[in-house]
């Protein structure tokens, strides 16, 4: 499969004549998809990773953030609840606990809030999600929804984005820790922790895939499930971008404090 082949993907789907015939097919379309399509290539990151925002900016991208981050172990639940396979379901749950922790270890979702916290933003405000962007909630609460309705395979399939997580993960801690003086090591462990937390997800969900997804209308469906996520991803930055690179914060959101 080469990238020529593909140009009939759309913003929805891989395309109608796209037919993937083999695993390895499916995986050259998904690393295809997160070549192009990852948010990693938004203006805003390139904002972000580059010192170009100032704190308030930096402040509602971690607020708006945290409502998919701890939206995250919620979906995965869903996932779960999909599944009568006993060890399918065992392999998930460790995903709940990355995020949630357990009984005296913290989680992905402590590790956001010491984020939040080092950038100057109250943590009661923060998990209320009151000033988050209606895009950003719209955004999150459709990738739970999908999770739900969708195929089992489908569920999983739309995590691939993890696939493309870590090369993002140390941009962005490289990035921030370079460029911005209100941004440290410490506030940054959530990324360094999930630098080996992704790469273990990805390569379970990309195998699970390759096996479950036996036919061509299958693997069109796996497809079809990362460009979705990937549209997830992306229309959160779209929603930060209007608001707060362009200046069109809608009412009742977070409004920094000028600097």
């Amino acid at each position: 499969m080469n990238a020529a082949s593909l140009t009939g993907m759309t913003a929805l789907s891989v395309g109608k004549d796209i037919r993937l015939n083999s695993a390895e097919e499916l995986e050259a379309t998904l690393r295809h998809i997160g070549a192009t399509r990852y948010h990693s290539l938004h203006p805003f990151h390139k904002l972000l990773h580059g010192g170009k925002l100032n704190k308030g900016q930096v402040q509602a991208w971690a607020l708006n953030r945290y409502y998919y981050q701890s939206t995250i172990p919620i979906k995965d639940a869903v996932v779960i609840s999909r599944f009568r396979d006993r060890a399918t379901r065992l392999e998930w749950r460790h995903r709940i606990e990355d995020h949630d922790g357990d009984v005296g270890s913290e989680g992905g979702i402590e590790r956001w809030l010491k984020l939040t916290e080092g950038l100057g933003l109250d943590t009661a405000y923060v998990e209320s999600t009151e000033g988050i962007l209606p895009a950003t909630r719209f955004a999150v609460e459709a990738y739970v929804h999908y999770c739900r309705e969708k195929s089992p395979l489908e569920a999983i399939a739309s995590s691939l984005t993890e696939l493309f997580a870590p090369n993002l993960h140390e941009e962005r801690i490289s990035g921030m820790l370079e460029h911005y003086d209100f941004v440290n090591p410490d506030i940054m462990s959530y990324f360094k922790r999930r630098l080996a937390q992704a790469p273990r997800d990805a390569g379970f969900a990309l195998d699970y895939v390759k096996a479950h997804a036996t036919t061509p209308e299958q693997r069109a469906q796996v497809c079809n499930a990362l460009i979705f996520k990937t549209n997830v991803l992306w229309v959160q930055l779209d929603a930060l971008q209007h608001a707060y690179v362009e200046g069109h914060i809608p009412p009742g959101a977070f409004v920094p404090k000028a600097s």
